[in-house]
């Protein structure tokens, strides 16, 4: 989508889910999209225990944001120690975005706009203006915002305002 040379690229290791967790993350962000994939072939099939035929591997984009998905077996899971953060300009996109990616996830993941979604994957939804909030020159306000915030699950922007007041 850009022609823009992305450095760095984000490479998720799953255990049989690739395929299905990047046409579901494909469908939850605009400017999205599959950009290539490849399959297990007999040899790579027979080398890596996975099906002939299924999913090695998915080049897609997210909002612009290219990341590759690998089909790679149990070996390796996902934890907190790595997030996705995404942005949010306002409560509606919060609320959208929230109520997507944590859809099937570990509910006891979720803390300070942190969630685990289905297939493991820590996120980050995050409203842009708490991160100003955060920078606020009056340490109490923003101590007492802290304090809020501490408290949710996911992040509600009216209660963060009302506690800067």
């Amino acid at each position: 989508m850009s022609s823009r040379f992305q450095r760095i690229t984000p490479f998720l290791w799953f255990d049989r889910q690739a395929e299905e967790a990047t046409n579901f993350y494909v469908s939850v962000f605009e400017n999205s999209r599959i950009v290539s994939t490849t399959r297990y072939n007999g040899e790579s099939a027979a080398a890596s225990g996975c099906p002939e035929g299924s999913l090695m591997t998915a080049v897609f984009e997210l909002d612009g944001q290219q990341f590759v998905a690998l089909d790679g077996g149990p070996m390796f899971q996902f934890n907190e120690a790595v997030s996705l953060v995404v942005n949010c300009h306002s409560q509606d996109e919060v609320d959208y975005y929230w109520d997507k990616l944590s859809q099937g996830g570990d509910e006891k993941a979720q803390q300070c706009g942190w969630l685990k979604d289905r297939y493991g994957l820590s996120w980050q939804v995050i409203p842009v203006e708490m991160i100003e909030m955060f920078s606020h020159p009056d340490r109490a306000k923003v101590g007492k915002m802290t304090d809020a915030m501490m408290k949710m699950k996911k992040i509600d922007l009216s209660l963060l305002r009302e506690a800067m007041n």
